[in-house]
């Protein structure tokens, strides 16, 4: 899972200033499932579900609590309502709930099928994902009657107690007017009904599909399948205005993975979200073994979105390593109503995250002052949080306080401790080998189908890496002591440097120096001390901001103005159109930038340069 704040943390700050059922379930030992998706009422979804025999008095049918890869209690059952249960006979059978996410039915023997209404996660939403109970988009669920669905299949369909390894077929009546992309195969060739099937529930739900107006691309990358779909509700992007990035991105990342990888069909399901009061707001990706469900802002410029899908597609495509691959028992055999948390969330997301940026210079995409640059910024930003506490404690204990607070350090100390691993065995081998082979190896050891137990894996790495790994894993994984990342980094000839960056024209860190009106939408300077920018042209609190270099610029457009800021540069001309206690005025002057000390690091030990070479593109 990949979760960002983009600017859009700017934009939230700006705002404060006919289904029926199958008979033949039972015989065939399988959970057939009915979705409707043409006779939406109250902004509800009919799901019907016919389950194989029970030979219980008493079966629990449950819709999950939490789902792998979301590290968090979310109780998708809750949207669900209206459950009945029925025999052969259509007489209601007794149903108890037994909490936000469970239906207890009685009589179970008797059971021929049950039925619920879903609502979806999109209208529930109040932020951005962060430090409040949302569920996150891209694992959450949409209901827009004959525009889109967000099927995200564990926010619709729910399983029978012991029942979990039985085989599921899904059927899905959708209007004819929407296409499901997805990486399962539709068995039915109807225009208006597709047919899944999966071996076992796992399966269903690390199936996403997004139905819609069809607009989708697809290519082949080394004998992957990559199919791009995306959901734009003002036709604003397209697939194919961004396949040439995805395709660029991808193929690199392929090359990186080499053999660790064999998925044969790979989707991106992009949905772009108006930010409207009943839309999605959890920005960013959740992966699955052979798909990425994306969530990002309509409103975002095509540059940010380019760079945005960068960001979490590489991150999530490289779960397909880890955890996806190699994973815990508690992953392979996971509750989904009362799940056991892995110790290991420094390799599921840090290593993911450490590869979606070291195969970016690996490949050729980014210079290693760029590299260097992001591993500046995932210290700095590490140190914000607990650094002294145990990263497999934080792990195992992720979904209570105070260890949910501090799961984003996954993305920033997780992809250090890669790092760090990283450059261990590639000065104990002498350059030869790197994190990426000791992947490689547990790949080899483990894989989709073999677990290994929490308590073991340091064990087993350090039988396949060398006893420094192992030190390290206990010392500053498992341990309380803070990474000493200058000297690891200083093993491969790269210290310490600082340089003068040119900072943002309209937002220092999270704090803006704009709010935005949202019942006149327009844009204003806010009050408090202002950068070198505002005060050069004698902009002052309260300063309505019309328009830039002849540009009119309000909330619908406020992305444009803060990605064209970015390309301003120092003692360019500009002229500010503002209203002033009433009056416009314009305003010309010469662009100031607001720049600063940023700490980063350089490669300055010549001697280490062989090392640092196989390290950043071995």
């Amino acid at each position: 899972m990949k979760k960002i704040l983009y600017t859009l943390a700017l934009a939230v700050t700006l705002w404060s200033c006919k289904t029926g059922s199958s008979t033949g379930a039972a015989k065939n030992n399988v959970v057939e499932v009915n979705i409707n998706l043409v006779d939406v009422k109250d902004d509800k979804v009919l799901v019907t579900v016919t389950p194989p025999q029970i030979k219980t008095d008493e079966v629990i049918y449950s819709i999950p609590k939490t789902v792998p890869g979301t590290y968090s209690t979310d109780n998708y059952g809750k949207y669900s309502d209206g459950f009945k249960a029925f025999d052969a006979k259509g007489n209601s059978l007794t149903v108890k709930r037994i909490d936000d996410n469970s239906w207890s039915i009685s009589d179970a023997k008797k059971l021929k099928k049950v039925t619920y209404l879903v609502g979806d996660t999109f209208d529930t939403e109040k932020g951005t994902g962060f430090g409040n109970d949302d569920v996150f988009s891209p694992a959450g669920t949409n209901i827009n009657a004959g525009v889109n669905f967000m099927v995200n299949t564990h926010g619709f369909v729910g399983y029978f107690q012991d029942k979990l390894d039985t085989p599921y077929k899904v059927t899905i009546t959708h209007p004819e007017t929407l296409w499901g992309a997805t990486s399962m195969n539709d068995e039915d060739a109807s225009k208006t009904s597709d047919v899944f099937t999966t071996p076992r529930y796992a399966v269903l739900v690390e199936n996403p599909i997004m139905y819609s107006k069809p607009d989708y691309t697809t290519f082949n990358v080394n004998g992957m399948d990559i199919l791009i779909a995306v959901y734009s509700p003002t036709g604003k992007f397209t697939a194919e205005s961004i396949t040439p990035e995805m395709k660029t991105m991808m193929t690199a990342q392929k090359n990186f993975l080499g053999k660790v990888n064999a998925t044969k069909k790979y989707s991106v399901l992009l949905y772009l979200s108006t930010m409207a009061k009943d839309d999605a707001h959890g920005f960013g990706a959740l992966e699955h073994p052979t798909a990425t469900t994306v969530v990002l802002p309509e409103s975002i410029p095509k540059e940010k979105l380019v760079e945005s899908m960068k960001d979490v597609v590489s991150h999530e495509f490289f779960h397909i390593v880890t955890p996806l691959t190699i994973h815990s028992k508690e992953i392979q055999f996971f509750d989904y109503n009362a799940p056991k948390m892995s110790e290991h969330l420094w390799m599921y997301e840090g290593v993911t995250e450490y590869f979606a940026n070291l195969f970016q210079i690996n490949q050729g995409l980014i210079d290693e002052s760029e590299f260097y640059t992001r591993i500046a910024d995932k210290i700095e930003q590490s140190k914000e949080l607990n650094d002294t506490m145990s990263f497999t404690v934080m792990s195992k204990n992720v979904l209570d306080q105070p260890y949910k607070d501090q799961y984003l350090n996954v993305y920033q100390k997780g992809a250090l401790i890669g790092m760090c691993i990283d450059i261990i065995i590639r000065e104990k081998s002498n350059g030869e080998r790197g994190i990426l082979d000791l992947m490689h190896k547990l790949s080899d050891e483990y894989g989709v189908e073999k677990p290994f137990n929490d308590n073991e894996l340091f064990a087993k790495i350090t039988e396949l890496t060398y006893p420094e790994v192992g030190e390290f894993l206990n010392k500053y994984v498992a341990g309380t002591t803070p990474i000493p990342y200058d000297f690891y980094l200083a093993k491969v000839g790269v210290t310490k440097a600082s340089e003068k960056v040119p900072g943002a024209i309209f937002i220092k860190g999270q704090t803006p120096y704009i709010g935005v009106d949202k019942a006149t939408k327009a844009i204003s300077v806010r009050p408090g001390e202002l950068n070198v920018f505002f005060t050069n042209l004698n902009l002052k609190a309260g300063d309505q901001i019309i328009a830039v270099n002849g540009k009119t610029y309000n909330l619908d457009n406020i992305y444009d103005l803060i990605t064209e800021s970015e390309n301003w540069k120092e003692n360019d001309p500009i002229t500010v159109k503002i209203k002033r206690d009433g009056k416009e005025q314009n305003i010309k002057g010469t662009v100031k930038v607001p720049f600063e000390e940023k700490e980063t690091f350089k490669a300055t030990d010549t001697t280490k340069e062989k090392l640092k070479n196989a390290w950043l593109k071995g």
